[in-house]
């Protein structure tokens, strides 16, 4: 599934992930391959998103996240 990670400055990280764990307003999601489609607010914490690399980490001060047909859209503030 392809992840993608913008602010109003830059792109932030674009490519292809296994899981992403996100920082909801309501509690941290994990969101995997064919996901049910969502729109979340999202709120101080780290995103973290599994690629054939391994794991990566992403301090967020909050935004919003668009999951649908296996693309994970993040805008953060």
């Amino acid at each position: 599934m392809k992840l993608k990670v913008i602010s109003p400055e830059a792109v932030n990280f674009e490519g292809e992930v296994e899981a992403v764990t996100l920082p909801g307003t309501m509690g941290a999601f994990t969101v995997l391959k064919n996901h049910a489609s969502l729109i979340s607010t999202l709120s101080v914490g780290a995103l973290v998103y599994t690629t054939g690399g391994g794991e990566q980490r992403m301090e967020i001060e909050g935004g919003i996240v668009d999951v649908d047909n296996n693309v994970i859209s993040v805008c953060l503030y």
